[in-house]
């Protein structure tokens, strides 16, 4: 990473920490709730799925938002958006700080959601700001996603110490500190302005709020449909039609624009789809990180101060990956960074796959990174792809395919996780049935072992009956460990079995493209 005239290394590095700081209040934000729902839900008096729906609250405008502020922003000017943007996500920080119950939570996670959408635009901007042109779509795109990547361990490593501060108010206090520090940053260090452009049309107005209603109600499904469970709640099947509703009628109003807000016959052409299918299959494969092995440790009764040590490691990995990625990162060398990224992650995942109820976090340190450090070498290529197609067809394209991004990355993370909770279920099921057929009090080895986890009660029961219960109690409860193990062990199996499917299918890829233009040639 050598410094190109007309950037300052002071500048460089300001630039940098900036981006470093707004992608941490942002990130801060998001993950602080998701990393600590039992903590938070005891704190606001309310339940595990009750406290949920602050993610989905959270979720249901950031999902959709940026699509709007990137008009915004090239429309009003680069400066004003920043100091709006800034201003606006401060006070939310800070809103945080007065709320005493569920109701006022999901209210302030809402604005949280809508104030944290310009944050990571500005992340993604003052990251590209540090270099210079030749270098903004290698070591600028690469870091700028390793700090989206970042604040999900670094939550989970700062989260104890913040609860023992004051649980929900001491979780938020540390995001109004940061979000202050990057504001001062920003008024010091402002971004080079930028032309304006009209970019607001009228229809925007009608379009817009149909996508944003469609991708709004399709993360709250995303988020609350395994806890609801996805056939007994009924609202969940009319959100997702109101969800398909809407995102048709945006689509149906798009395709017949001049300047449309979505490029409906650009998203779905064969390199766009392309495209996006190697993001979902991305974000559908890192769901064991985000969602497996932290929740196969809380099935384990570890929270978040007992894998301190592992997510320094995936902190690490990530950053490790991403300067790989600086370092190698060029056009044309999507597929070998996709095929070493599929490799890593299969082989994590197939590590995981046979944990144990004894398992512990110093035991996957291994794994995690190998999952965390393909990760990182997996996304910035696919989006430097999407960005070569989009910059092709010019800046109004910018749009539809942060739609693309959007719907991959943040509905996919939803979806990923999603998908993998729901199968863990369906799963720990399923061992359930199979350990429990065989264990019956007749069987001398099963009657011993409910005596003896009974025995534990027998200084406070004096009655055999209810220490005898007791102890069936107790079985029952190992029974559903077990089980539950054995369903994170197929989901990571699982997940290496797609990664794998995913290497399989790039070679195949690779091959055809490569007959291709041996053919060509012979023709020519």
């Amino acid at each position: 990473m050598t410094e190109e005239p007309g950037i300052p290394i002071r500048r460089m590095i300001a630039c940098i920490a900036t981006s470093a700081l707004l992608w941490s209040a942002q990130g801060l934000g998001m993950n602080l709730i998701a990393a600590n729902t039992t903590q938070i839900s005891g704190a606001l008096g309310a339940t595990t799925n009750e406290t949920m729906w602050l993610v989905a609250a959270y979720m249901a405008p950031n999902v959709s938002l940026t699509m709007l502020l990137t008009k915004v922003r090239n429309q009003f000017g680069l400066r004003r958006f920043t100091e709006i943007g800034i201003a606006l996500f401060v006070a939310v920080s800070c809103l945080h700080l007065f709320v005493q119950d569920l109701h006022a939570a999901l209210v302030v996670r809402f604005l949280a959601g809508v104030a944290a959408s310009p944050m990571s635009t500005l992340g993604f901007l003052y990251m590209l700001e540090a270099f210079p042109q030749s270098k903004k779509l290698s070591w600028g795109l690469s870091l700028a996603l390793t700090c989206t990547t970042l604040s999900a361990p670094l939550a989970r490593i700062i989260s104890p110490t913040l609860l023992d501060l004051g649980l929900w108010h001491g979780l938020y206090l540390m995001e109004a500190g940061v979000a202050l520090i990057a504001m001062a940053a920003v008024h010091r260090l402002p971004l080079t302005p930028i032309p304006h452009t009209k970019m607001l049309h009228p229809l925007d107005a009608v379009s817009y709020p149909l996508v944003a209603t469609g991708f709004g109600l399709l993360a709250v499904v995303m988020v609350m449909g395994r806890y609801e469970w996805w056939l007994e709640a009924r609202w969940i099947g009319i959100c997702l039609a109101l969800s398909a509703l809407c995102i048709a009628v945006a689509a149906a109003i798009e395709i017949h624009r001049e300047t449309p807000l979505l490029n409906i016959r650009w998203l779905t052409s064969p390199e766009i789809l392309h495209v996006a299918a190697i993001l979902l299959v991305f974000r559908l494969v890192l769901s064991e990180q985000t969602s497996g092995a932290f929740g196969l440790f809380q099935t384990l009764g570890l929270l978040n101060d007992q894998s301190r040590s592992l997510q320094v490691v995936i902190l690490l990995a990530s950053i490790a990956g991403g300067i790989t990625c600086g370092m190698l990162l060029k056009p044309g060398r999507d597929a070998a960074f996709h095929a070493v990224a599929l490799l890593c992650i299969m082989a994590g995942a197939f590590m995981d796959g046979h944990a144990t109820s004894l398992t512990r976090p110093g035991q996957m340190y291994l794994s995690q990174a190998l999952i965390a450090f393909g990760g990182m070498l997996f996304l910035p290529p696919a989006m430097l792809t999407g960005l070569m197609h989009t910059l092709k067809q010019g800046p109004t394209f910018i749009t539809s395919f942060i739609a693309v991004f959007l719907f991959t990355q943040s509905l996919g993370g939803l979806m990923g996780s999603a998908l993998f909770g729901s199968f863990v279920t369906l799963r720990e099921k399923f061992h359930s049935a199979r350990l429990v057929e065989d264990v019956v009090l007749t069987d001398p080895l099963v009657a011993a072992r409910v005596k003896q986890l009974g025995g534990a009660y027998g200084h406070v029961l004096t009655d055999p009956a209810l220490t005898n219960a007791e102890g069936i109690a107790l079985l029952a409860k190992q029974a559903t460990r077990e089980a539950t193990v054995l369903a994170y062990n197929d989901a990571f199996l699982a997940i290496s079995a797609l990664a794998a499917l995913a290497l399989a299918g790039l070679v195949l890829h690779l091959l055809v493209a490569r007959v291709h233009r041996t053919a060509d040639a012979i023709a020519s």
